[in-house]
């Protein structure tokens, strides 16, 4: 993706990674109902079109989408399309391209909670390897004659009882419906992702009083500095806050003004 499309995309999965930091919220169901939406808009050409069209209102795309798509799945996914159409696409497919990485995100973050998601990792990887030397199982599930059930029980096969549930899930998504893309680039993609998603880490962060949109890129940038990761920061207000900003990331906790902090992650940095 590129330019519009990019800022939309990098906007959506900050909202998706707040959303599912959340552990209320069901991310594999989550996953499925994007998938779903996936789906639909892939096959609803006109409707695409009309959520992306840059001439009309992002908010009266929202409401569009909220109407057709209320009661039919979660609040959650309906919020998160929301977001989407109401921002600007350099490409209609794009808006369907990024739904589908939300899903494999949402799915990737279900086993991250669950504690496997090194396991999947792995498990995409030794995949990609079967079937890039296995030319008759490639055959199988590209043949373009075979129906999607068909290549589902295929899988359901080789993965049911094998491989991690979130494995099984992304594995049959590519495959039913790869929307153009190969067998190979699609497994790299999902790895790409959960390689992406096993370097992330949470900082919950609790200050006295609400951070500006500056000192909270300031923040993250010293913190992933700091520790060598992408920084996703939890915020919250709490007056009681002593030294005016506590940061937690993992089972450290940093206790201190904003300021000092992040002067001290640039003398550790130095040092």
């Amino acid at each position: 993706m590129h330019g519009a499309s990019r800022e939309a995309l990098a906007a959506a999965r900050e909202r998706l990674d707040a959303l599912t930091d959340n552990t209320s919220v069901d991310a594999a169901q989550l996953a499925g109902e994007l998938a779903a939406v996936t789906a639909l808009l892939d096959r609803e050409v006109s409707l695409r079109r009309v959520l992306t069209d840059p001439a009309q209102a992002g908010e009266a795309k929202a409401e569009l989408a909220q109407r057709l798509l209320g009661g039919q799945v979660g609040g959650e996914t309906v919020d998160l399309l929301a977001g989407l159409v109401r921002s600007r696409w350099s490409q209609t497919r794009d808006l369907v391209d990024a739904l589908e990485q939300l899903a494999d995100t949402a799915d990737l973050t279900a086993a991250q909670r669950a504690g496997t998601l090194d396991n999947v990792e792995d498990e995409l990887f030794r995949f990609g390897r079967i079937v890039t030397s296995n030319t008759e199982l490639r055959a199988a599930l590209t043949n373009r004659s075979a129906t999607k059930a068909a290549k589902g029980e295929l899988l359901r096969s080789l993965l049911g009882g094998r491989a991690d549930a979130a494995t099984e899930r992304l594995v049959t998504r590519l495959v039913t419906a790869p929307r153009g893309r190969s067998l190979e680039s699609g497994l790299e993609s999902l790895s790409k992702l959960a390689a992406e998603r096993r370097d992330r880490m949470v900082a919950v962060v609790t200050s006295a009083v609400p951070l500006s949109d500056g000192q909270k890129q300031r923040l993250g940038a010293a913190l992933a500095k700091l520790y060598g990761r992408q920084m996703h920061l939890n915020l919250d207000v709490d007056p009681e806050v002593l030294g005016g900003i506590r940061v937690q990331v993992g089972d450290e906790v940093i206790n201190g003004s904003l300021a000092d902090r992040i002067e001290d992650a640039g003398r550790r940095m130095a040092s």
